[in-house]
């Protein structure tokens, strides 16, 4: 017999600090509540811009679980969040949901680590023309 943590469907959400297409997101996601319904579980790395802000507060109004994984970045500097991505994507998710726009390396990077871990990838890319991607790190502040 199986338990509850068992039964759970852990989706990794990985995106653009500079994603800010809500729908796309709650389409996405609303279809996979559709079809695992209380199991889902969001799994994301807390940055407080784009997907992951769009992810977590999808959830929160339909009451679905979140795993926040914030990157340490006062301690591991500017490698926190490709190192915070493996964590993740180490923690064996069933599936990631990428939203990816301006080529974003840290989205890219945790997508393309979940493709070599074996785990089923979905990408969302918006490239935008004239934008190397560049932004604000994503636990930092945004004090320059």
């Amino acid at each position: 017999m199986s338990g509850p943590a068992e039964a759970r469907v852990r989706v990794l959400v990985t995106g653009s600090r500079a994603w800010s297409d809500s729908a796309a997101i709650e389409g996405a996601l609303d279809r996979l509540h559709a079809e695992h319904g209380a199991d889902l579980v969001i799994v994301h790395g807390a940055c407080r811009w784009g997907a992951d802000v769009l992810a977590d507060r999808w959830a929160r109004w339909r009451g679905v679980a979140v795993e926040r994984w914030p990157a340490d970045w006062a301690r591991l500097g500017r490698r926190a969040g490709m190192l915070r991505n493996a964590a993740m994507v180490a923690s064996r998710p069933e599936l990631c949901v990428a939203f990816i726009r301006d080529r974003s390396p840290g989205a890219s990077h945790c997508a393309a680590a979940a493709e070599a871990a074996g785990i089923r990838t979905v990408r969302y890319q918006v490239p935008t023309p004239g934008r190397d991607g560049a932004g604000a790190d994503c636990g930092a502040e945004a004090v320059r």
